[in-house]
């Protein structure tokens, strides 16, 4: 029987990985801290608990190991893919698309911000001075291939569904939750940033397993087929809440509430181009993105964070409703006193000539 190891296992896209390697007919092995297990990994599934951040722990616990399939999710992925050289037969790496040069930065590109949509071949970071943790990214793709010229990295994007440590969802949750009339967003929700399904993901990741000529030394963006606006986000989930928000929109610079669900308040778009994975690897989304987020939403309404604890604390949300008030009554003022700032408008008829009768050089609008 091929044998199959996924470093990590226990997060979004983790349980996904372990049971469709299952269902090709891999032995799956999982290696990771055993901080926590997660019932949707069956029993006959062997962990291995070790630390796969360094190769004094990794070294021993895989010492006499093979595996026809790693594919590292967790850890430092750079000292994972060397520990694994020579010990695989395909070896995918999971990265993610703030290796991108903007992704953080976006005046660090003209024009400002990110190409739309950003393929593959966008530049990424290419030093520590320019953003460390980008290049921290981007250079462990590098490694990555070095220590395996065959293997496939993935660019991640925000991953949603069960299991996530910033689960972006709940900030919109919670205030259905709590009945809030309305929701702050920044610029309006309208910016578009690629995220994927924890399901599709690792459809998308096991792809190259099913391909892994076609998808030897690749590197691939990933994430949902179909994308939604931020707002169109809250809007889905309060849909499946029965709860209808007011979006009050503010600007980035300060749409404080905002920067959970937005995960930041950056006006710029994020969109990642998908042509080369459904090119090369044949991807489509296995579940509808409107589906996949109220499925998302029902899980957390199911198994809610702890009030004030760590998770609101790691999306830096504290749900701050006085201060939301406060901002929504700034908000409603200046608008009254916007519209109340009446100009007449001067109307702008249609550009192209459309003559009464044959043989006019110009129209009744002199056009």
């Amino acid at each position: 029987m091929k044998k199959a190891l996924i470093i990590g296992g226990t997060g979004p896209s983790g349980p996904f990985l372990v049971n469709g390697l299952r269902d090709r007919g891999f032995a799956v092995t999982i290696l990771h801290r055993g901080t926590h297990e997660i019932p949707e990994i069956g029993p006959d599934v062997e962990h291995i608990h070790t630390d796969p951040h360094f190769r004094e722990t990794l070294d021993p616990a895989i010492a006499g190991r093979t595996f026809d399939v790693v594919i590292a999710t967790y850890g430092r992925i750079r000292v994972i893919a060397e520990a694994f050289a020579g010990k695989t037969g395909q070896f995918i790496g999971i990265g993610g698309v703030p290796a991108y040069r903007g992704y953080f930065e976006p005046s660090a590109n003209f024009p400002v911000g990110l190409p739309i949509p950003v393929p593959e071949t966008a530049p990424t970071v290419q030093s520590e001075a320019e953003h460390r943790f980008s290049y921290l990214i981007a250079s462990t793709e590098q490694a990555i291939l070095a220590a395996h010229p065959r293997g496939t990295v993935y660019r991640y994007p925000y991953v949603y569904g069960p299991y996530q440590l910033l689960p972006r969802e709940w900030c919109v949750i919670r205030r259905a939750l709590d009945q809030r009339p309305f929701i702050i967003l920044s610029e309006g929700g309208l910016s578009l940033m690629t995220h994927g399904y924890a399901g599709n993901l690792a459809h998308a990741v096991l792809l190259a397993v099913d391909r892994p000529e076609a998808a030897a030394g690749q590197i691939y963006n990933c994430g949902d087929e179909r994308q939604f606006s931020i707002r169109q986000l809250v809007e889905i989930i309060g849909d499946e809440m029965k709860h209808k928000f007011e979006i009050i929109s503010l600007p980035a610079a300060v749409a404080y509430p905002a920067r959970g669900i937005s995960l930041e308040v950056t006006p710029h778009h994020k969109l990642m181009d998908l042509h080369k994975i459904k090119q090369e690897l044949g991807y489509s989304d296995p579940l509808p993105p409107e589906e996949a987020l109220r499925r998302t939403a029902r899980w957390y309404i199911e198994h809610q964070p702890e009030r004030g604890g760590e998770l609101e604390q790691r999306l830096q949300d504290n749900f701050d409703y006085e201060t939301e008030d406060q901002l929504a009554a700034i908000y409603r003022e200046a608008a009254t006193r916007a519209q109340a700032f009446h100009r007449e408008m001067v109307r702008t008829p249609h550009p192209y000539p459309h003559p009464k009768e044959p043989g006019l050089t110009r129209d009744h609008r002199n056009r």
